[in-house]
């Protein structure tokens, strides 16, 4: 027995010490497997003490992180590494599908939440607890592509327009909406979509996901701009041009959305909630630039918030005035 095990044993070490030397020992990555940090020379006597001292954070059996790290991630950060923790704590490979295989392609997904989703053939293996669903996996003719974690593990997930299709399926339009725009703008086709959709035996969903396919759109850059369009959808309001291009003084602006002929622009504006993009000071300096030289020309410029999002008819009461200032 080491002499750190053996002061650990009779009580000796404390938090601090047991944090310095988890993190000197620490492999590569975020997430640890209890036989990388075995291999670390980390025994398991000294992870129990971790975990009860809060200096190491147990995300699913087999699978931990460091408390301080981990308090340190976003909410949708933490949701991409518990794939990381599903894969090193499964007994067997599995394949990732729905919202994970979204987030291992790199789409962007909202309102998923933290759950982990595979795929199996007979419903058994290595997916089993609470943080998983498991899906029965139709015949298909698509096969599981490989992709990698946020930690660089290789692992198996359904193919991208599989991913898509499945989403469609089974969440609510909105947030496979977000799935959807986000796929076509990394350059999935809605004929590649419409072919899986197709060629798959699957047991359900078949019309919502066919519907779904009409409502989306690859100029959607985020999850808060396909939700702005929905929501402007269901308002009923004219339907705005998206990704809308004028020049100014200070350079092109390109509007989300904007009525041309009302000189109304309507602006997402997410930064910090759901992505990590973070523009420079300089780029903000230039954007509000740009917005006061559009407002001279006679442009309406309105931007909306997340909250907005949840609140339709206080977009649409603005929206509603800018457009009879126009008028």
């Amino acid at each position: 027995m080491s002499s750190t095990d053996s002061a650990e044993h009779d009580g000796s070490v404390d938090a601090d010490s047991a944090g310095r030397l988890i993190a000197d020992r620490w492999p590569a990555g975020i997430v640890a497997s209890t036989r990388q940090l075995r291999d670390g020379g980390l025994d398991d006597r000294l992870i129990t003490f971790g975990v009860r001292a809060g200096v190491l954070e147990r995300i699913r059996r087999g699978a931990y992180t460091r408390s301080e790290q981990w308090r340190s991630l976003s909410p949708w950060e933490r949701d991409d590494y518990r794939i990381d923790a599903h894969a090193a704590g499964a007994q067997s490979p599995a394949t990732y599908s729905h919202t994970s295989a979204a987030r291992l392609h790199g789409f962007a997904v909202w309102n998923a939440g933290p759950v982990v989703h595979v795929v199996s053939r007979d419903n058994s293996g290595s997916s089993h607890g609470s943080d998983t669903v498991t899906h029965r996996a139709p015949a298909s003719p698509d096969e599981p592509v490989g992709v990698r974690t946020r930690d660089g593990r290789h692992v198996l997930a359904t193919s991208p327009a599989r991913t898509v299709i499945d989403c469609a399926r089974f969440l609510a339009p909105e947030a496979a909406a977000v799935i959807g725009d986000s796929a076509l703008n990394a350059g999935l086709t809605i004929g590649e979509l419409t072919s899986t959709l197709e060629s798959a035996e699957f047991a359900r969903g078949r019309a919502r996901a066919a519907r779904l396919l009409g409502m989306l759109d690859g100029r959607a850059e985020s999850a808060g701009e396909t939700r702005t369009r929905l929501m402007l959808g269901g308002l009923g309001i004219e339907r705005p041009e998206a990704q809308y291009c004028i020049e100014t003084a200070h350079g092109l602006f390109r509007a989300d959305y904007a009525w041309p002929r009302l000189r109304v622009i309507l602006e997402f504006d997410g930064r910090g909630k759901y992505f990590d993009y973070r523009p420079t000071p300089e780029a903000l300096i230039l954007e509000r630039r740009r917005e006061a030289a559009l407002i001279e020309q006679g442009w309406t410029v309105i931007r909306i918030t997340w909250a907005d999002l949840d609140r339709p008819e206080v977009v649409a009461a603005r929206l509603g005035a800018a457009f009879a200032r126009a008028a």
